[in-house]
């Protein structure tokens, strides 16, 4: 079975999707490519994505028989049935959406097989916090199917220890384990510092820490190798990124390779309790969330200085560099340089030689097909720094 990915919500999932395929993102504890292997587990799986992407780090295969499935689908078992019996060039949708499609090349020419019930998406950035706890939930469901957990350590306080599951090599000292409203998953190799208080919805994934004394609400995943501290509610960080100190991140999403420094601050509430807007790269202006609580949408390899304050409804581009006092504005360009007394553009090498650095920390290297990416987004972004 040959399964491509397809993205019809990809510019709605900017500064994310700039340097990788929407199959990538992370929601709950697995990726969205692996929630559907879990589905599909014999398949071979591939994207049809944007060209600078595809050339470089995600080639495509066409097989003689394709089914090309919306990326920003959540699988389930209904889908899983329905999708197997498509035959070629059926579609499956829901009203307009097209859900999933067989056929031997990407075609919109399709016989129409409607869904009665709605699926669940990652149409918007937002999405993946604000669906984050029904993605643990899932996940959880799929990750512990059959498994026995590490045993518990004495000296941790466990509330619901039957909602918790341990991995291998993971390590805990003392704190709290509250799994009252949700299941808590700590990841293989994964380590809780001592003094934590820890609520689910909640996924540490491999190889990620919490530091000393945090602070951690329900509905928050913290990717692998990300080291977190301080107060943290409801956001995801996806994977390879510190939040090492005390300040606090609400309703918010960091990208991969990211850096928020010492004190660092979120706001998730207007003042005037009115629902948020973001900068929607797709409008080229702000769009309503419709929701109460929004914070920070970070890209990749963005980093901002100590003290760094960020207003509701943030959003911030790919390999951005903020610091200084007072509130930056609330759309921060890819590649820019400075903070709330403005900004100028980040120098392409200069970006680059903090990307090289930063990777090498976690051994992995900055190879050619990441900077041909970066350069890509780095050009197809210059005319919002002329802004």
């Amino acid at each position: 079975m040959n399964i491509i990915f397809i993205e019809p919500f990809r510019n709605q999932l900017l500064p994310f999707t700039y340097t990788k395929p929407v199959s990538e993102l992370r929601c709950g504890i697995l990726k969205m490519k692996d929630k559907w292997k879990n589905i599909f587990p014999e398949a071979d799986f591939f994207n049809k994505t944007e060209d600078y992407l595809q050339d470089t780090k995600w080639p495509l295969n066409l097989a003689k028989d394709n089914y090309f499935i919306n990326a920003s689908v959540f699988p389930n078992e209904d889908l899983r049935e329905k999708i197997s019996q498509l035959k070629s060039d059926e579609g499956l949708f829901f009203k307009e959406i097209i859900i999933a499609y067989r056929s031997s090349e990407e075609k919109t020419n399709l016989d129409r097989i409607e869904l009665k019930s709605q699926p669940i998406f990652l149409k918007n950035t937002w999405d993946i916090f604000s669906l984050n706890h029904i993605a643990i939930e899932e996940d959880y469901k799929i990750i512990t199917k059959g498994r026995k957990s590490q045993p518990i350590p004495r000296h941790v306080l466990a509330i619901k220890p039957e909602r918790i599951f341990i991995e291998e090599g993971a390590k805990l000292i003392n704190g709290t384990l509250n799994a009252t409203d949700g299941p808590i998953y700590i990841g293989k190799n994964s380590e809780i510092m001592e003094s934590c208080n820890i609520r689910g919805h909640f996924a540490l994934c491999n190889n990620a820490t919490v530091k000393m004394g945090a602070k951690i609400y329900t509905g928050t995943t913290i990717g692998p190798y990300s080291k977190v501290g301080g107060e943290v509610n409801n956001s995801v960080i996806q994977g390879y990124s510190n939040k090492g100190h005390d300040g606090f991140l609400g309703n918010s999403v960091i990208g991969e390779w990211c850096n928020l420094g010492a004190d660092t601050n979120t706001s998730n509430l207007k003042n005037n309790y009115a629902s948020v807007k973001l900068w929607d790269y797709q409008k080229g202006g702000f769009k309503d969330t419709d929701l109460q609580f929004c914070g920070l949408m970070m890209g990749d390899h963005s980093k901002c200085g100590i003290n760094t304050m960020f207003n509701t409804g943030t959003v911030v581009g790919v390999s951005a560099n903020i610091y200084g006092s007072g509130f930056p504005r609330n759309f921060i360009p890819s590649f820019s340089w400075g903070g709330n007394s403005g900004f100028i553009t980040y120098k392409f090498s200069k970006a680059t030689e903090v990307a090289k650095v930063v990777m090498k920390r976690r051994k992995i290297e900055f190879e050619e097909n990441d900077e041909s990416i970066l350069k890509h987004v780095f050009e197809s972004t210059e005319r919002f720094r002329r802004k």
